[in-house]
């Protein structure tokens, strides 16, 4: 084999190796539990949130989720999704600041979701639905502390935040941005399009990415262009 072929193919080997260890890692980094969408508008009426739970443990399944929702910004009027083979528990709790609506004050609020009964296998994930009647207008995030245990016994608190500017934290908290009300929206504003900051560093994260295996490839192009020109003028008239 010609030195020229040798170097090239071990250029495309590093090539190779370099995106795939990059879009692992991504994998790896982005496996934690979310809530999507990832915003809605604020006082937002008859919507769904979505929890993604994946499992990260290799040798263990997912056998418990719990889900903490805030209680000085409340969601009201909470229905949980049936979902096979798990059974949802729901907590409710009184309000220090009971909520004014139009129909009537608001003194509880569910501040608790336990589902139990199903497992989430290795490499697997699991999608949790709950429904409400009304987001809260006065605050800009809601933060959904959230517990997820496995049949080890070991458990994973999903209860980190992350001031703006850091750096997103090593077991995060699912946070849904809470958006300014469009002009004419009326009572029921729906989900809009705008990003959390949890989701604007998987986006940047996702950018980054791209951006390292597009470079590893061009670096390749590079080497076989170069290589090429010199294998080509090596050779008689």
């Amino acid at each position: 084999m010609s030195l020229a072929r040798h170097t090239l193919r071990r250029a495309g080997a590093v090539t190779a190796l370099t995106a795939v260890g990059v879009l692992a890692a991504a994998g790896v980094a982005s496996a934690h539990v979310t809530v999507h969408p990832e915003s809605y508008a604020k006082g937002a009426t008859d919507g769904v949130l979505t929890f993604r739970v994946p499992d990260e443990e290799d040798t263990a399944d997912t056998t418990e989720v719990q889900v903490f929702l805030p209680t000085d910004h409340p969601v009201l009027g909470v229905l949980v999704s049936p979902r096979d083979g798990w059974t949802a528990k729901v907590t409710t709790t009184k309000l220090a600041t009971p909520v004014k609506t139009d129909d009537g004050t608001i003194t509880e609020a569910v501040s608790e979701i336990t589902w139990t009964g199903g497992r989430i296998g290795a490499g697997q994930y699991e999608d949790f639905d709950v429904a409400f009647g009304q987001l809260p207008e006065d605050t800009g995030s809601l933060t959904f502390k959230t517990l997820q245990t496995y049949s080890d016994g070991k458990t994973v608190r999903w209860i980190e935040t992350a001031s703006s500017g850091d750096d997103e934290p090593e077991n995060p908290a699912p946070v849904l941005a809470l958006t300014p009300r469009k002009a004419g929206s009326g009572s029921t504003p729906a989900a809009v399009a705008v990003p959390s900051s949890a989701g604007s560093d998987s986006t940047a994260r996702g950018l980054g990415v791209a951006g390292l295996v597009v470079g590893a490839l061009g670096l390749s192009a590079a080497v076989f262009a170069v290589l090429r020109g010199r294998s080509g003028g090596a050779r008689p008239a």
